[in-house]
């Protein structure tokens, strides 16, 4: 794959999580919204801003939820690597929010944090594409 091919793939993914992302909140701000649906868009958004780069540094990545161990296989240099310290809540939303568990379901407080976090990891990623002058990266259509 060219670096062409690989920077419009990673802004491809990119897109999506902003999507995600994006659904999330707007679930959040709507009266009569399920708190895990907003969690497993968050979760999403995370999870496919953070394979966004493993795309782009060609890094082949299992089919795994865990956003911990996807930032792990990121080379260095990704400050997105060291930018929040623990990402397991986020990625425990994947399974709690999509099937039902003896965890109890989240609450409107965890879709929040979750969002927040989401967004966190999100703009973490499109601040390292800028500094690498990856044009367009992370614009929504």
């Amino acid at each position: 794959m060219s670096a062409d091919e690989r920077t419009r793939e990673a802004e491809r993914w990119l897109r999506y999580a902003i999507e995600d992302l994006q659904a999330g909140e707007l679930l959040l701000g709507s009266a009569g919204s399920k708190p895990r649906h907003v969690c497993r868009l968050a979760q999403q958004s995370a999870e496919k801003a953070l394979k966004a780069v493993l795309v782009f540094e060609q890094v082949e990545f299992p089919r795994s939820h865990d956003l911990d161990a996807l930032r792990i296989l990121m080379p260095q240099g990704w400050q997105i690597k060291t930018l929040t310290a623990d990402l397991s809540g986020l990625s425990e939303l994947a399974v709690e929010a999509r099937y039902p568990t003896e965890s109890p379901e989240p609450t409107r407080d965890d879709a929040g944090q979750a969002v927040e976090e989401a967004r966190t990891v999100l703009e973490g990623v499109q601040a390292d594409f800028a500094r690498r002058a990856i044009s367009g990266a992370g614009e929504s259509e």
